[in-house]
């Protein structure tokens, strides 16, 4: 049909005698071609109407956002990325001292006076520079305006940009999803640039940044071509079979291989959930029974008065919560209510609340009063309190300017525990110090581990965790059934491909390149 409509187009040029005579070369009757040939004038015409309207979204392939942070400030980038970046360059550019040259040199900043496109009425003075694709950060021709920061100055430029009936705004993420799309990063890439550019803490920095170099994706290609090797052995074994042309033992050799490439999957997943417990901080619950000191002790870490304080027990009754970096690890403290039997019905939906709130945390804290629980030389805890203690809860014994040195000596011979006094703050030093640096050795930032984390989504998870499945459905797949275990193993392949984004990444991109700022 296409190439009937080609041919229409050349003979609605020509002369019907020619149209006649190319159509009896293809044995086209005359009551097929006539029609051929309305329907190639209609859309001749279609597309000539066209060519006065507004290009849309799809056709406008230059992008442009601003890439710094609005407000006032000594600079602002505004990037522009498409294949008309050049000619947006000579519609908004007009070089100072020097003859407007065309195009300019690349990687090359320019003094310039930004002027707008219709009235070149000048906007600003700054420095321009032209990044020719591929190398560039989206691998497209990228033109970069660094102008002085304020909101009129930014406005009149992206308003004159705006007018470039070839340029249009650039979407949330959309730089970082051409430079994917490009071949320049991968999802995991991806994904550390944005986290590196969010990270608040050292931590938070650390794992990303190792992520945004590539190590996270090396790691991923290795365990994705482990699978495919196993694959291709068993590929081999069912196009061929063993014999001349096969060795014996290719089966064994694959299930020799895949059962040390499910082990290193399951050696990943077992981390703990560190790296997304890093990433998006960690969870904290502070409980115990009333007028222990929580609240005290959350403004003593916040440093200063965000929760009540009074002597009357019961006084927090919802869960407060802050966010704190306690030696590099983003933490977010919940401070809850106090655990006890009540008749109170705020006071038991806040009892409720809090004994949630302690289940879902990564690190409990439970804060004691010291004269109150250490009795009879040993320590006595209120069963409500008791009741939501593991094996991995540390304990604060607070008050100690109240109690008894027998008292104390007891206090500070419990495990994974400190004694204090957030009234007077005795001791408040050595828990922040003590406490922190259990955080670190728990989350391995305290410098002697430096093997990071592989996962830092929730997605890498939920991938790695199919691929295991995939591979142990091989592993457990019989001799005959070689075929569906080759399957199996394709199937493990691709969900680790799913991670890095080499196959089957449609329908996760924008989830990863939606929550980006619009200039990056």
């Amino acid at each position: 049909m296409w190439r009937l409509l080609r041919l229409s187009a050349r003979c609605s040029s020509s002369t019907v005698l020619k149209c006649s005579n190319t159509c009896r070369g293809l044995a086209i009757p005359r009551h097929i071609c006539q029609p051929i040939r309305s329907l190639s004038t209609s859309l001749s015409r279609c597309t000539s109407s066209a060519q006065g309207l507004t290009l849309s979204d799809a056709q406008r392939k230059t992008i442009y956002a601003l890439s710094t942070p609005p407000g006032r400030g000594g600079i602002a980038v505004i990037r522009i990325s498409g294949p008309d970046a050049l000619q947006a360059w000579e519609k908004l550019v007009v070089l100072q001292g020097r003859q407007q040259s065309s195009p300019p040199k690349p990687w090359r900043a320019y003094r310039c006076r930004v002027v707008h496109p219709s009235h070149k009425e000048p906007i600003d003075d700054g420095l321009a520079i032209y990044f020719r694709g591929p190398k560039s950060f989206t691998t497209e021709d990228v033109v970069e305006l660094h102008v002085h920061s304020g909101r009129a100055i930014v406005s009149s430029i992206l308003s004159a940009i705006s007018a470039l009936p070839f340029c249009r705004p650039a979407e949330a993420g959309e730089f970082t999803k051409r430079a994917f799309l490009g071949g320049r990063l991968d999802l995991t890439q991806a994904e550390g640039l944005k986290d590196l550019i969010d990270a608040e803490t050292e931590g938070q920095r650390r794992i990303a940044l190792n992520a945004a170099r590539g190590s996270n994706r090396a790691l991923y290609e290795d365990l994705r071509n482990r699978a495919i090797h196993c694959l291709a052995q068993v590929e081999g074994l069912i196009d061929f079979g063993e014999g001349d042309d096969i060795e014996d033992g290719v089966l064994d050799q694959a299930r020799t291989e895949a059962r040390e490439l499910l082990a290193s999957l399951h050696r990943h997943l077992a981390d703990g959930r560190r790296g997304e417990i890093v990433r998006a901080g960690v969870r904290l619950a502070l409980f115990g029974p009333p007028n222990a000191g929580k609240s005290s002790l959350l403004n003593c870490l916040a440093q200063r008065e965000a929760a009540i304080v009074t002597p009357v027990p019961g006084t927090t009754r919802d869960i407060l919560e802050l966010g704190l970096d306690l030696g590099g690890l983003p933490v977010r403290v919940s401070d809850t209510a106090g655990l006890r039997a009540t008749q109170d019905e705020v006071e038991a939906i806040g009892i409720e609340r809090a004994k949630r709130a302690i289940e879902g945390a990564d690190v409990a804290l439970c804060i004691l009063s010291l004269p109150d629980c250490v009795r009879d030389g040993g320590i006595q805890v209120p069963e409500y309190v008791k009741a939501m203690i593991t094996p991995e809860t540390y304990f604060l014994f607070n008050k100690s300017d109240l109690a008894t040195p027998e008292q104390l000596r007891v206090a500070a011979s419990a495990p994974r525990s400190w004694v204090t006094s957030l009234i007077t703050k005795e001791g408040t030093s050595a828990f922040i110090e003590g406490f922190t640096s259990e955080l670190q050795t728990r989350y391995h930032l305290d410098g002697v581990s430096e093997d990071p984390p592989l996962i830092t989504h929730a997605r890498h998870r939920v991938h790695l965790e199919s691929a295991a499945r995939f591979v142990q459905a091989f592993l457990e797949s019989s001799d005959e059934d070689v075929v569906m275990g080759a399957e199996e193993l394709r199937y493990a392949a691709q969900a680790i491909g799913k991670i890095s984004g080499h196959i089957d990444v449609e329908d996760i991109l924008d989830s990863v390149f939606n929550d980006f700022c619009i200039g990056k």
